[in-house]
């Protein structure tokens, strides 16, 4: 029954018309279920899940994230399909979902239970997927299934005895073993160990493999700009891809709290000893633009064979622990080298089917520009200090919010110019919600509303029946729509006020894209000071044309897999640079008409 009930779910969503788009949108749009820990919600109730991985197996894509209570899958990584499963503890000792009522506070009270696979691990091994989430105790089960669509999972081993938190599997089929790599500490190195295949147990040898080195490499300094001194740096998430027999091992730094967490990389013949810092480090690193932060994710590979890694964004406004889920291209060059290109990193984006023939190292960014950062808008309401501009300031930690969640509010952009609209992307946000834990049964439903003259209106998307939860939901239009307005009217909310932390509005519009970036340069500290190397001050003149820039970086000028979006400013103070190697820079200039031309490489030793 329940595979009937799937082909169904997936013949819908053909017979809607999902199967036409080209394209997904960070942060991914899937049904984040609310934090379950009571602690965490001080600040008002909100939506959580970091720490994700994604497995390819049978051909689909299974993503699992802390805390969601069951995992996704989909056939394209565009339209993820929910299924509920509780790994840690049987069905009848955990509460129902909260069917679309406020959240009860019964989870577990008894025992203070209320994590479900915080940071999971999962690999593919011999025909069966398996999972197991965070343990500092044996008295977790490693679960296995052959047919995780139609949630069957039994027990591959009922206690797990290696004590492993942040925990990542990676099973080397050319030598028939297993290997098991664990840490999340600002005192101790990732670990590693061999799984004995058979007992599915560590045979008790384990070896130290890594620790950070924040004096040598900037960006794995504490802080939100890596330069506070009063915490050592946090070493988590370990991930381990296998590529010509060589082994990439995958960690995160400094902090799930802050923009610039990172995922880096480093490199050996052997998979328990003998590794080395990638020159072309950070891995994964977005410190700006809307969604920030590629920290603590994984690597996989799709169904024509590239590579993808998906991560962590931090969003952070009611609680250090608020983060969602973000995906970008990766891959190896061809000096082997393991890069992640997250330029333009949550603008539309090709979903494989239509990047199968495209250069990852280029990225693969749609090209449709945002039309509407910092426009004129209009509101039927607003709730205190949440400002309307808040919506289209590029910022996911700020946000709009109405008076009201009630049916007919509404908010209104303004993009200066009748423009062509490719794509529309709807980030709620979380004002006076009432749930905890996952939720079913919930939706939002709306209606946009397109118009040349803000007088006249046409209805250009229509939700009003929607019913899924899509806390940020994503439209490629099957067919621009030129518009300069665009209404977005509330039908519906699952919980709390019409709230909104970005409604973004993507296309081209009618002017020039702007010219090329002039007087950029980049001054590095002092190189007669220790450690003050890591940073360096970029600077250039300010284009009257551009509302943003991308700034490119890496160790070698063909090799510049590093990026950072800056809005409306002519300087950034870039704190991640490792402090003994020369480094590249190129910058170019934005707005809702295009891209410029790049500034010529630069040098910096």
């Amino acid at each position: 029954m329940k595979k009937i009930i799937v082909a169904i779910l997936t013949m819908i969503s053909v017979f809607q018309g999902f199967a036409q788009q080209k394209t997904f949108c960070n942060p991914v749009n899937i049904d984040y279920g609310y934090t379950p820990i009571p602690n965490f919600t001080k600040q008002g109730k909100h939506r959580a899940t970091a720490d994700p991985v994604i497995v390819n197996f049978q051909n689909k894509y299974f993503l699992f994230a802390t805390n969601q209570w069951g995992y996704w899958w989909s056939d394209d990584m565009l339209h993820w399909n929910y299924i509920q499963r509780k790994f840690l503890k049987s069905e009848n000792e955990y509460p129902s979902l909260n069917d679309g009522v406020k959240a009860d506070h019964k989870l577990d009270e008894k025992n203070k239970v209320y994590d479900e696979l915080c940071a999971p691990a999962v690999f593919v091994m011999k025909g069966y997927m398996y999972v197991i989430g965070s343990t500092h105790g044996p008295d977790f089960a490693l679960w296995r299934s052959k047919d995780p669509l139609a949630n069957e999972w039994e027990k591959a081993v009922d206690n797990f005895k290696v004590g492993a938190w942040d925990p990542g599997f990676l099973y080397d089929e050319e030598k028939d073993k297993l290997f098991l790599y664990w840490g999340s500490s600002n005192e101790f190195p990732l670990f590693g160990t061999e799984i004995n295949t058979t007992t599915l147990q560590s045979e008790g040898f384990v070896k130290p493999i890594l620790t950070l080195k924040p004096e040598d490499h900037g960006w794995e300094r504490f802080g939100e700009y890596n330069d506070n001194t009063f915490l050592q740096p946090f070493m988590e998430g370990a991930w381990m891809t296998k590529y010509k027999n060589k082994y990439y091992l995958q960690y995160a730094a400094p902090a799930t709290e802050f923009s610039g967490y990172a995922d880096g990389v480093y490199v050996s013949s052997n998979p328990l000893e003998g590794f080395a810092y990638q020159q072309h480090n950070p891995l994964s690193y977005k410190p700006g633009g809307f969604a920030r932060g590629a920290g603590h994710g994984a690597t996989y590979q799709d169904n024509f064979g590239n590579w993808w890694h998906v991560s962590t964004i931090i969003l952070g406004q009611k609680n250090n622990f608020e983060r969602r889920i973000g995906i970008w291209p990766a891959g190896f060059d061809k000096d082997d080298v393991m890069y992640c290109n997250t330029a333009y990193g949550d603008y539309p984006t090709f979903i494989p089917e239509y990047a199968k023939d495209k250069d990852f190292t280029q990225g693969l960014f749609a090209g449709w520009m945002l039309l509407n950062y910092n426009k004129p808008v209009q509101v039927s309401s607003t709730l205190g200090g949440y400002a309307p501009n808040f919506a289209v300031d590029e910022d996911m930690r700020t946000y709009w919010s109405a008076q009201t969640g009630e049916k007919g509010e509404w908010f209104q952009t303004d993009l200066g110019e009748i423009s062509t609209i490719n794509a529309i992307q709807i980030n709620y946000a979380d004002q006076d919600v009432e749930f905890m834990g996952k939720s079913s049964g919930v939706a939002h439903q709306y209606k946009i509303w397109a118009s040349d003259d803000g007088k006249k209106w046409k209805l250009a998307v229509d939700k009003s029946k929607n019913r899924t939860d899509v806390p940020h939901d994503y439209i490629e239009l099957v067919k621009p729509v030129k518009a300069r307005y665009l209404k977005l009217e509330n039908i519906k909310m699952p919980t709390g006020k019409f709230a909104l932390s970005g409604f973004r509005v993507f296309g081209k519009g009618n002017g020039k894209k702007p010219e090329k970036v002039e007087n950029f340069m980049v001054l590095r500290a002092d190189k007669n000071k220790f450690g003050e190397r890591r940073s360096s001050w970029i600077r250039w003149k300010q284009n009257n044309q551009a509302e943003g820039y991308v700034i490119y970086f890496g160790k070698s000028p063909d090799k510049l897999y590093g990026s950072i979006m800056v809005y409306g400013k002519s300087d950034y103070f870039f704190t991640g640079m490792d402090r003994t190697d020369t480094y590249y820079f190129q910058i170019e200039a934005f707005n809702a008409n295009g891209i410029s031309e790049r500034t010529p490489v630069i040098k910096v030793d």
